[in-house]
C-alpha cells in the first residue's frame, strides 16, 4: 500500500513534469514535449515506479481530455492510478 507521503511525492513529480504544458491540452501527445526524457520519463515514490509511456498505456481510458490546467490533469492521473491498482 502506498503511503500518503508517497502519494504526495508522486503528485509533486507529476505536477512538475506537466505544469509546463500549453493548456488546454487535448491529448496525451500534447504532454510529451514537457517531459524531460520524453515517454521514458520515470516517476518513482517508495515501491511505486512507472514511466510516462506506461502511464499513458494504462490510464488512457481514465483520462478525460481536454484539460484546462495541471491540477485537473494530475487529479485524474492520481485517481486513475488508484483505480488501476497502481497505488
Amino acid at each position: 500500500m502506498t503511503s500518503d507521503q508517497e502519494r504526495d511525492e508522486l503528485r509533486e513529480q507529476l505536477t512538475t513534469a506537466f505544469e509546463g504544458a500549453e493548456f488546454p491540452v487535448g491529448s496525451q501527445m500534447d504532454l510529451v514535449p514537457t517531459l524531460p526524457e520524453g515517454p521514458g520519463t520515470s516517476f518513482e515514490a517508495g515501491d511505486v515506479s512507472f514511466t510516462a509511456m506506461e502511464l499513458a498505456a494504462k490510464l488512457g481510458g481514465e483520462q478525460e481530455f481536454p484539460y484546462d490546467n495541471v491540477e485537473d490533469l494530475v487529479d485524474d492521473i492520481m485517481d486513475g492510478l488508484e483505480n488501476q491498482g497502481m497505488l
